[in-house]
């Protein structure tokens, strides 16, 4: 989850990316593999009360004017499931 949007930022610029875009996807490969050894944990004794939160910018990318919302899923106060989308 805490990759997600540095990805998405990239994502956007993959069909013609820059040199700058090329050291963001470095630093993203430096950042997974330095953190190899960390993991999610989900205890079968946690919370079962889900809860949802959703959010959304107005015109936010500054290439295309377009929107983004997004969601994210939490079961206790584990996350299981995100979204994002540009509008």
């Amino acid at each position: 989850p805490d990759l997600v949007f540095a990805m998405c930022m990239c994502a956007r610029y993959q069909a013609k990316p820059t040199e700058k875009h090329l050291h963001a996807v470095k630093r993203i490969f430096r950042y997974l593999r330095g953190t190899i050894d960390k993991s999610l944990w989900y205890s079968k004794d946690s919370s079962n009360t889900l809860t949802t939160y959703a959010d959304a910018d107005h015109a936010g990318c500054q290439d295309t004017r377009q929107s983004t919302s997004g969601s994210a899923q939490f079961l206790g106060d584990k996350l299981v499931s995100w979204s994002s989308k540009k509008q």
